[in-house]
């Protein structure tokens, strides 16, 4: 019966739909919210978080299914869709391997919680801002799901827009400083990769006969040496961006202490992963001599990254600020284990992503439970929490542990994983990362000793209440699978494995340096 059950939606166009049913969702509110008459507004409003989050939820149930169909065994891509689109080798091309049918869930998973945060929290235009999410999930999945070059790469640029609105309208004060920044930062990185992509697609023409930008056949492509290192520095610039590595990260910070809760928990959890992404699925496989090339620089970042940050967190006296920053270091164990060329150094970058999304999002859902009832990040306003609000501490005593990597936790696997593959490459690069690690501790453990011990001097804080249903809910939900993939990653590395191993031996046949991929 589970055979036949599969075989009927694998005939489904399960790909697509998750990325319309959100557009969909979004375009039913603005044209509600666009025709409600002034006295029927309020109504429209207090019903477009509950609208957002029905259609959040029913993408959430795709992508569960679209879990449950994956044939994990299989490298290559599946549920591929195909269409014609602009022409000329430019269609429409979808489909999911097993590294990004994992983002795919991720982003499904964290959406319906931002929505639900967000209920509360946001005031003013909450039907706009509902609409913004939704275009926002719906060009999320869209990122991890596209085949075809241009495809992506719309998709990876109109992110931004949803974003930049949802930061500049319901940010902070400086919203519109950090949303400008934001913007500017992550597109001028991916000029540079346009460039690169019509250069492709016109390469294809001359090799293949026709031109095309289907990503797997782009992969056959003959590109020389030299070019390889023009190309790859093309797409470095956008990626690099986007996660950010070290020294192009300084948007991150601003965009984190201006964006709204569930903002934050979206940038963190899903867009600083779109760099990693593209790394896994164009840099390692269309441009293998020069990652190899490049991989001491990228080494050299990631442990300037890990370490640095991590000093420049501790001295933070804002909760965002300090997070933002563990994200960047975080971030550095990523690139490090992905340009290892190893299968654990990659298998725990996806790994460190996946986590990283879980609980860099409960850190940041976490900051905003007391915020909303504060209206205040600052570190030396809190003390004594444990007191007025234990279940939160107990929640948040989790994610710090998670984010440190205590063993159990989701955080400890993604990060012992990367430094194996990276001890296989050089034993320096994994100790300069241990020692990473020592510091997450150092700042982690700083903020919480802060927030939650110590005694209470601020008697503001005698009416600060425990978390709430909604809160318990939510904290609950992202505490569970932290804990779950901690103690079980098979269910992330089962679903990889293929994929990454398929990876691994294009690469290794591919490059001239193959040695540095075996760790030798």
């Amino acid at each position: 019966m589970g055979w036949e059950v599969k075989a009927v939606f694998s005939n489904l166009p399960i790909l697509p739909a998750l990325v319309v049913i959100p557009l969909i969702g979004a375009l039913f509110l603005a044209f509600v919210s666009r025709l409600t008459r002034a006295d029927g507004r309020e109504q429209t409003e207090r019903n477009a978080p509950r609208t957002a989050l029905l259609v959040s939820l029913i993408v959430l149930l795709l992508s569960v299914v679209l879990v449950i169909d994956f044939d994990p065994t299989n490298p290559g891509f599946q549920f591929v869709d195909e269409a014609p689109w602009l022409g000329n080798g430019i269609d429409f091309r979808m489909g999911v391997d097993g590294i990004s049918v994992l983002f795919i869930v991720l982003t499904a998973f964290l959406t319906p919680l931002c929505i639900l945060a967000s209920e509360t929290s946001i005031k003013k235009r909450k039907a706009d801002y509902m609409i913004a999410f939704l275009l926002l999930e719906s060009l999320m999945i869209g990122v991890f799901c596209s085949l075809d070059l241009i495809l992506f790469y719309i998709f990876f640029e109109a992110v931004l827009i949803p974003m930049f609105i949802i930061i500049g309208v319901w940010g902070g004060a400086n919203r519109v400083y950090a949303s400008y920044k934001f913007f500017l930062y992550t597109l001028l990185g991916s000029v540079l990769m346009l460039a690169a992509i019509l250069w492709l697609y016109a390469q294809s023409g001359t090799q293949f006969g026709d031109p095309t930008t289907d990503m797997r056949a782009l992969k056959d492509l003959d590109i020389p040496g030299g070019v390889q290192t023009w190309l790859w520095l093309a797409f470095f610039a956008s990626f690099a961006v986007k996660m950010p590595m070290w020294p192009v990260h300084t948007w991150l910070p601003d965009a984190h202490v201006q964006a709204p809760t569930a903002g934050s928990v979206i940038l963190a959890g899903i867009l600083l992963k779109l760099g990693g992404y593209g790394f896994l699925r164009f840099s390692l496989p269309y441009f293998p001599d020069a990652s190899v090339q490049f991989a001491p620089m990228i080494f050299t970042l990631s442990v300037i990254a890990i370490i640095y940050t991590s000093l420049v967190a501790y001295r933070q006296t804002d909760m965002k600020k300090l997070i933002a920053y563990s994200s960047v270091a975080h971030m550095g164990f990523v690139t490090m284990g992905i340009f290892t060329f190893n299968l654990q150094g990659i298998q725990g970058g996806v790994f460190q992503m996946i986590s990283h999304g879980l609980v860099s999002g409960a850190l940041f859902f976490c900051v905003g439970v007391i915020y909303d009832r504060m209206h205040t990040r600052d570190i030396a306003f809190y003390g004594g929490l444990v007191k007025r609000m234990p279940i939160f501490a107990a929640f948040f005593l989790l994610f710090t542990m998670a984010n440190v990597g205590l063993p159990g936790t989701s955080g400890f696997i993604g990060e012992i994983l990367t430094m194996i593959g990276a001890y296989q490459v050089s034993p320096w690069i994994a100790a300069g990362a241990a020692l990473g690690m020592i510091l997450s501790a150092m700042y982690a453990l700083h903020l919480y000793r802060e927030t939650i011990f110590g005694e209470q001097v601020n008697e503001k804080l005698d009416v600060i209440t425990d978390v709430t249903a909604r809160e318990w809910l939510i904290l609950g939900s992202l505490a569970f699978f932290t804990i779950l993939l901690g103690v079980y990653p098979a269910l992330v590395t089962d679903l990889t494995e293929a994929s990454v191993a398929q990876l691994i031996a294009d690469f290794q046949a591919d490059t001239v340096v193959p040695a540095l991929a075996e760790g030798n």
